[in-house]
């Protein structure tokens, strides 16, 4: 039987990301009273609330402040166990005890217990990319009395925990089961907001698109190790947090640069010069992996279910253009022509030459060759956020460049979310493309990249169907050695590059904007657990 507690390496290493309360011990820190209201301008509107309802990082953000997890990822990308006492493992690596520490309640004040969890890990396990591999080797999820949740499987699978801690999109937060227990297709409403986290939605003050508010949950019980990524004691020292939509990037610098907001989580990089002379300002980057960004195209309809058709609008687009129009320079910005984050384990080049040096005639060739016959394209054309809109703009232009027939929709991201799940013609309000990011660790190999799978109905949006890509991702899941999973995942990738189903448009870095008076931001997405306001 193997147990799992807190390892010393991973939560030591926490230590100095958790620096900014680094002078008090955690039990000091958390007796001290809390320290007024931060206000933050979010990268986009929160609209949806259902953490299980979309991969966008916006209701990410919003599910990490009101709930938690069983197991979470600490600096190191390490599994450490959360609202989890530990695990038991039997020796045949098919029974998974988890155990739930004391003192777990709900916001409404009712207990936390093994069967609101268990039915969480389902839901979940029903939309996510990982948690559905994970649930084809699990026989069953249930519970043993209120305190274990058990998981039994059918075969070994090592990604077990690695799974259930996954650090983003979609996160495997818990609720109460008369919310776990909901079908997928019914989303979460606002008075539905009952996590167990350390802060707790308001659901009066809720505007959608424009303000969100959330209040310390006075009667959360943190861990006793220091803060480390999602990992750790999450000890709030603020009295609640405000998330607050201004209409355009100058009318935030400026309420930034007053003071109105204290904290703002990603500065146009055209504007981060201005914003880092600014008295009483500071510009840092949390984010060491960085983001990745994509063009997604839809594989079920029009001129995007043809592999030829995006195969020429990856060979056209140049990355270097892309990210000086999106991030404005090199400084925030790198070209990456790997699937995987450049300067992570299974970077690769495998399958990548034809889109290092772009190459707009060879592009038309291979539009032509694909029989394209003219027809309009779709793209949803994000309008509020600027990375975005300056990406969609050079790609635009590049795709009418090499004969394409854009249809450029513009719309703020909130719609995007809306219209990105319709899998109808284009002619019935269906689309080929929008442009996104990803989050490096939410693309560190081909288990965990969601965006790879190729699963049909059950990939991520765009619906990629590839057996071959399937079935290596299944053998990357279940390989025995670090050398077979390095071989696996350049395989895979040039297998990607052959089918494009979106394209890499490069790996790029936002600077967070935040006052003099703000102090212990982690190295981790905005969390806004260990923040300071003085």
């Amino acid at each position: 039987m193997t147990r799992l507690t807190p390892t010393r390496r991973g939560f030591m290493a926490g230590t100095a990301a958790a620096a900014g309360a680094a002078a008090l011990p955690l039990g000091a820190a958390r007796a001290q009273a809390p320290s007024g209201v931060l206000r933050v301008i979010p990268h986009a509107s929160l609209t949806i609330l259902d953490p299980v309802a979309t991969t966008g990082y916006i209701v990410r953000n919003h599910g990490y402040l009101i709930y938690d997890t069983l197991f979470a990822m600490d600096e190191n990308l390490e599994v450490q166990p959360q609202m989890a006492s530990g695990v038991e493992i039997s020796d045949d690596g098919l029974t998974y005890r988890i155990s739930l520490r004391d003192g777990l309640a709900w916001h409404d004040g009712t207990a936390v217990d093994a069967e609101d969890c268990a039915l969480s890990l389902i839901r979940w396990g029903q939309v996510d990319g990982m948690g559905r591999r994970l649930f084809t080797y699990v026989d069953s999820c249930t519970h043993d009395g209120a305190s274990t949740i058990v998981l039994t499987l059918n075969r070994p699978y090592g990604l077990v925990l690695q799974s259930i801690g996954k650090l983003s999109t979609n996160v495997p937060f818990m609720m109460p089961k008369r919310f776990s227990a909901k079908p997928t297709t019914e989303r979460l409403s606002a008075e539905e907001m009952v996590g167990s986290g350390p802060f707790r939605f308001v659901a009066d003050e809720f505007r959608p698109g424009a303000r969100v508010v959330y209040e310390r949950n006075p009667d959360y019980v943190p861990r006793d190790e220091p803060a480390s990524n999602a990992a750790g004691g999450k000890v709030v020292h603020l009295e609640g947090v405000e998330w607050i939509n201004f209409p355009d990037p100058n009318t935030q610098l400026n309420a930034l640069a007053t003071g109105e907001v204290d904290y703002w989580e990603q500065v146009p990089a055209d504007l981060a010069p201005i914003v880092a002379t600014m008295p009483g300002v500071n510009v840092e980057n949390f984010n060491p992996l960085g983001n990745v960004g994509m063009a997604r195209f839809n594989s079920l309809v029009g001129a995007s279910a043809n592999p030829g058709v995006r195969r020429a609008i990856a060979r056209a687009l140049n990355q270097q253009d892309l990210l000086l129009a999106a991030v404005g320079s090199m400084e925030f910005g790198q070209e990456c022509f790997s699937v995987f984050p450049c300067g992570t384990t299974f970077a690769n080049d495998a399958g990548s030459d034809f889109i290092r040096e772009p190459d707009l005639e060879d592009a038309r060739r291979i539009l032509a060759e694909s029989g394209y016959d003219g027809e309009r394209f779709v793209v949803l054309a994000t309008t509020d956020i600027p990375v975005q809109t300056n990406y969609i703009q050079v790609i635009v232009d590049t795709m009418r460049r090499i004969g394409i027939n854009v249809d450029a929709q513009a719309m703020d991201w909130a719609t995007v979310l809306q219209r990105r799940t319709s899998r109808a013609p284009v002619d019935e309000g269906g689309w080929n493309m929008f442009v996104t990011w990803w989050e490096g660790a939410d693309l560190l190999d081909p288990v965990v990249q969601f965006a790879m799978s190729a699963g049909g109905d059950e990939a991520w949006i765009g619906w990629a169907t590839d057996p071959t890509i399937e079935d290596m991702r299944t053998q990357f899941a279940e390989a025995g050695s670090m050398e077979e999973q390095l071989e696996l995942a350049a395989k895979i990738q040039e297998r990607f590059f052959e089918q494009n189903f979106h394209a890499v448009l490069g790996q790029f870095f936002t600077p967070t904007g935040f006052r003099d008076n703000v102090s212990g931001i982690l190295q981790a997405p905005p969390f806004f657990w260990n923040i300071r306001k003085a």
